[in-house]
């Protein structure tokens, strides 16, 4: 290709909203360019990397037994409100009428469209186990787009489901797609790290992300001798304590203060001496969490306990109607009855919650449902707690040695083991050995495509511009040419075509630019190798070549260069 007959546009100012490197250089070397929020335009340059992308994770997942489909992006809101995630999904889910006025979803994933598929066209378990796939644009209404590719609304997604007809199955097409992962990230280039992970509005019992650490990812992980975590999915272990007897406590003065620094100053305490009481709002139910003091509630934790999609603060007014005080809530709270016709809005179920930090010490100071009141020396009767605090970094590794080390991180690929959550929902039933009807397991991994070419530049580039691994970049070679008479030129479009007859993916800088420009373009786009036919290649034969990721020039033969250049690109 030249470059006279491709469209290359690239700018020396960065984007005014970039704050992440990615952003700013896919935009100044021309791979992308902004439509609106959370919309980006794929240019040549961009379009051709995608696709090199995409090439990766066909490849794998063809040679991990996988058949690619091509499903439709609009989907019938039936389906997923029969699945039940017309509601859960909540305002990140684009919803449309047609000019009949049927309601349809714009997909950000194809779980229920896949399953409903395969409702008419599977009969047997004979016919399991399946693993499909489609790559494909996604949308989701996200409230704050940002980092360009990395977080927007409209966006490329590789996802697959798989379906089984028992556990082991599922645990073993698991396994394939995990190993399938790996191998995809590391021929793209990247480091990644595979932590345990919220399956959140997904559903099932076991999932793990692929991320990369990035300053700006948007996921903390928490990593330590042979675990590594989501902070959302990370169990929180404390070290034994002695058994303390349940105490009511006594009450105390506290006059004005109300924060767990203001109390445990006031009086001489540390704030682990105290109990922290959280009360949220979910449907009918007004839930309290009561945990240590100095430990804060994993939301993702306490969804997955209530088996609940949304959690909201409570207000004060719904406090009281359990017989708390906000800034003075503790423990001896009533129960209010279920809303029903009649009842204020503030009445709700109550649900009590303890943490098993607070089995780590005692006795406590805690809230006393009164104003100006505490209750020192106060230890609940903990019969049943559970892990909803979230973890940080000097907890211990769970189940290991040492502590936790806190990162940040960008999710890659996220892989799941569903079970029979949509396969149920969607009516999904083959028959059995025994001529019984059951619903198939499922597994779902998902890759994003476009986060995934964001993700390249976030971890290759320097203060020059892009710099591709070569299974990514737009065109593996760059060809410039300074040449100031016709017979030149030949010279250089002989070579050109002959590098083109051996197949090799390169780009003709044969713009009427000054050396300079094309040489900070070649930097900026970040090509692997860059060749030069200039003065020592018209006078002397020789080409200088520069290895992009290195900066180490070497000087060929004009003779030898059609060789050279493949044994060069087979070590980048």
């Amino acid at each position: 290709m030249k470059s006279t007959q491709f469209f290359i546009r690239t700018f020396r100012d960065p984007p005014a909203d970039a704050v992440v490197a990615s952003h700013r250089l896919l935009v100044q070397a021309g791979f992308i360019r902004k439509q609106g929020s959370g919309h980006y335009h794929l240019l040549p340059a961009g379009l051709r990397s995608l696709r090199k992308i995409e090439a990766v994770i066909r490849e794998e997942m063809n040679a991990a037994g996988a058949i690619e489909f091509q499903l439709p992006q609009m989907i019938p809101a039936e389906l997923w409100q029969k699945s039940g995630r017309y509601q859960a999904m909540g305002k990140e889910l684009f919803r449309l009428a047609d000019r009949h006025g049927n309601w349809n979803v714009m997909g950000p994933t194809h779980e229920e469209s896949f399953t409903d598929l395969l409702c008419g066209l599977l009969k047997s378990y004979k016919e399991l186990p399946l693993n499909l796939y489609q790559i494909q644009t996604k949308f989701r209404d996200e409230i704050r787009p940002r980092y360009g590719m990395i977080r927007s609304r409209e966006f490329i997604m590789k996802d697959a489901y798989s379906f089984h007809r028992n556990d082991e199955n599922l645990r073993e097409i698991y396994e394939v797609m995990r190993l399938t992962y790996r191998r995809i990230f590391e021929r793209l280039g990247l480091q990644t790290i595979a932590v345990e992970a919220d399956s959140g509005a997904m559903g099932g019992a076991r999932s793990e992300e692929f991320m990369i650490a990035s300053e700006v990812g948007e996921e903390v992980l928490l990593v330590g001798e042979g675990y590594a975590g989501n902070r959302e999915k990370t169990t929180v272990e404390y070290g034994r304590a002695a058994t303390v007897a349940p105490s009511p406590g006594e009450k105390v003065a506290t006059p004005g203060k109300k924060t767990i620094e203001e109390v445990s100053t006031f009086l001489g305490i540390r704030p682990e001496q105290m109990i922290k009481a959280v009360a949220c709002v979910s449907g009918d139910q007004l839930i309290v969490v009561f945990l240590r003091a100095d430990r804060e509630v994993n939301e993702a934790k306490l969804k997955a306990l209530l088996g609940v999609s949304e959690l909201e603060a409570a207000s004060p007014e719904q406090i009281a109607s359990c017989g708390g005080v906000a800034g003075f809530l503790g423990p001896g709270l009533s129960s209010a009855p279920s809303r029903k016709k009649g009842k204020k809005k503030t009445d709700r179920e109550l649900v009590c919650i303890y943490d098993a930090s607070l089995k780590s010490g005692g006795p406590y100071v805690a809230g006393a449902n009164e104003v100006d009141f505490h209750l020192r020396n106060y230890m609940p009767a903990l019969t049943e707690v559970h892990d909803v605090a979230l973890a940080r970094a000097g907890d211990p590794v769970p189940g290991g040695k040492g502590t936790l080390k806190e990162m940040k991180g960008m999710e890659l690929g996220h892989i799941f083991q569903l079970g029979d959550k949509y396969s149920r929902t969607m009516g999904l039933e083959l028959l059995d050995e025994k001529g019984r009807t059951f619903h198939p397991l499922m597994g779902c991994y998902g890759i994003g495509v476009n986060r995934t070419l964001a993700a390249i530049a976030e971890q290759h580039h320097d203060e020059a511009g892009l710099a591709w691994p070569r299974v990514a970049a737009p065109f593996e070679v760059v060809l410039i040419s300074i040449t100031r008479s016709p017979a030149e030129i030949e010279a250089v479009a002989e070579l050109y075509q002959s590098m083109i007859s051996l197949g090799m993916d390169v780009l003709w800088d044969d713009r009427e630019e000054r050396p300079g420009v094309k040489f900070n373009d070649a930097d900026l786009i970040g090509y692997p190798l860059r060749i030069t036919a200039g003065k020592t290649f018209f006078a002397q034969g020789n080409l200088e070549v520069r290895v992009r990721k290195t900066g180490e020039d070497h000087l060929i033969a004009a003779a030898d260069i059609l060789k050279r250049i493949p044994e060069m690109l087979a070590l980048l």
